[in-house]
Order: C-alpha cells, then sequence, then structure tokens
C-alpha cells in the first residue's frame, strides 16, 4: 500500500518515485505526489531524511530533516 496524506482539504495524496538516468549517467529518484495510485511507483514509507509539509495550495511535498 502506498503512503498517504490527507491535507487540509480533505483530499488524499499518494506518495510515489521515479527512477531516471542523467545525462551525466548517474541514476536519482524523484519522489512526487498523486491523487491516484500509479502500480510499480508507489512508495510504503516516507523515506529517511524527509519528511511531509503541505503548501499553500494544498499539495503536499517533501522536504529534508
Amino acid at each position: 500500500m502506498a503512503f498517504s496524506f490527507k491535507n487540509s482539504k480533505g483530499k488524499d495524496y499518494f506518495l510515489h518515485v521515479k527512477r531516471v538516468k542523467r545525462a551525466s549517467g548517474k541514476e536519482t529518484e524523484l519522489y512526487y505526489f498523486s491523487t491516484d495510485i500509479r502500480k510499480g511507483e508507489e512508495v510504503e514509507k516516507v523515506p529517511a531524511g524527509k519528511h511531509v509539509v503541505e503548501l499553500a495550495s494544498g499539495l503536499p511535498v517533501l522536504k529534508k530533516d
């Protein structure tokens, strides 16, 4: 089950990760929230060293601790 976050407006968001390869050859993990669960990209818990905050628009984002 994907990590979920309910914002102040009552909308549920689910945490996902996309692994991309940069031009330098290094792989990077990009975390994002979506209103639906996308198979194969869902994340079960917030990564270590990060926490969830809500923007004024209601969109959740990850921030470093």
